[in-house]
């Protein structure tokens, strides 16, 4: 039995992707693997990592993240040695796979298998054409909604099942409701809005990489992308402000899902919720598995699969203490926080300014998050009355809409 819980994000063809976007903090791990001229994970490194996970985790239904980088530039057939493979070691269990993609290599043929094998997809969308396009551009600089909608559609036609990962940034954050209904008027129901935030040294670190980690003492500055804190907090209130007054069980939006599971007294389902972290490894193209999808540095690297379990590398000393020093590091500011209960200091990334008395850690998108937090609280309270009250959270919608 594992000592731990935890979940892997793998990167089958590492950081390489067919598109360039602006804000991507992957693209620049390439750097990490100098020399490599196959990126695609070799068959014995793909198995080894899929024995490896399903032996690691004891319930009956497993889940399979794979994410790049672009993983459909290994083509249709890579997937099929993926589900053969999951298929030869089940052991009788049952399994799922999720694909985030940028959908612009998507075809009927593609549709065609990730129909059949069930796959739940994850098309990266950031609203609107003009909003879309600011940052999402290929190696030409070329603009990509065009052929996002297109692999979208594929999807559609196949009735492949989807979500939309939108990344917000400092150009569509300005406009919460113009991407909220896009998204909505597009076919998702399954929404996640990710904030950008990165810091860029004034100079690379020794293995090439710009975009530093929280802890990185380099001289830095927040990259022009990066979404700003309080704006990042209004984008989601101007989001909730749509959704809360009809969309409320029908349309799923990551961030108030888990922020009603803090309000009703669970653990958040989400890691940058929770008060400690360290169970979202990973692994790499090689076989390397690293700490957290924001922490791909040599020093969060944990070991390779074909050499260690991963049970022994998420349990490992090392892993511990990076998920307990979270909640270890938290600032006073934050311990005392009326919205601690929901937010916890968030992602650790995140976490590079100082408190106004000058203790460190405190996360960049403070203010955003308790704008947010507590905008919502009065209808977090309704929502989570109405469940216990064995009724459906959706009839906060007629109070939101001043109905009574």
């Amino acid at each position: 039995m594992p000592a731990t819980s935890f979940h892997v994000m793998t990167k089958p063809i590492g950081p390489i992707c067919n598109l360039d976007c602006s804000y991507c903090f992957y693209l620049e791990k390439e750097k990490l693997y100098p020399g490599t001229k196959h990126w695609a994970m070799q068959l014995d490194v793909l198995e080894r990592s899929i024995v490896e996970y399903i032996a690691s985790q004891p319930q009956p239904e497993l889940h399979f993240a794979w994410q790049g980088g672009e993983p459909t530039l290994l083509g249709v057939e890579f997937f099929r040695t993926v589900v053969a493979l999951q298929r030869k070691h089940a052991a009788g269990r049952s399994i799922h796979n999720a694909l985030q993609t940028n959908a612009t290599l998507l075809d009927d043929g593609w549709g065609e298998f990730l129909a059949a094998e069930k796959f739940l997809v994850g098309v990266s969308v950031d609203g609107p054409r003009e909003l879309h396009d600011t940052y999402r551009v290929d190696k030409g600089g070329a603009p990509t909604f065009d052929k996002v909608m297109r692999g979208l559609r594929v999807l559609q036609r196949h009735g492949v099942p989807f979500n939309t990962l939108t990344v917000v940034n400092r150009s569509n954050a300005a406009h919460p409701a113009e991407v909220y209904r896009f998204l909505r008027e597009e076919g998702s129901r399954f929404l996640q809005f990710i904030p950008v935030v990165e810091r860029r040294a004034s100079t690379a670190q020794a293995n090439g990489l710009v975009l530093i980690q929280p802890d990185d003492n380099s001289e830095a500055v927040v990259t022009e992308w990066s979404v700003q804190p309080l704006q990042y907090g209004e984008f989601l209130v101007g989001v909730f402000e749509e959704w809360v007054v009809r969309d409320v069980g029908q349309v799923f939006v990551q961030q108030f899902d888990v922020a009603l599971e803090s309000w009703v007294g669970m653990p958040s389902s989400l890691c940058v919720f929770r008060e400690t972290c360290g169970s979202a490894l990973a692994m790499e193209h090689s076989g390397d598995v690293y700490s957290c999808d924001h922490y791909v540095y040599p020093e969060h690297r944990l070991g390779n699969v074909m050499q260690q379990s991963l049970e022994a590398m998420a349990a490992s000393p090392q892993q511990q203490r990076f998920g307990n020093a979270k909640r270890d590091t938290l600032p006073r500011m934050c311990r005392s926080c009326e919205v601690r209960f929901a937010c916890h200091g968030e992602c650790p990334k995140h976490r590079f300014l100082t408190t106004p008395e000058g203790e460190p850690g405190l996360n960049y998108l403070c203010a955003g998050y308790k704008h947010f937090f507590n905008h919502i609280d009065p209808y977090m309270r309704l929502m989570a009355a109405e469940l216990q009250a064995g009724r459906p959270p959706a009839n906060v919608m007629r109070i939101a809409r001043g109905e009574g």
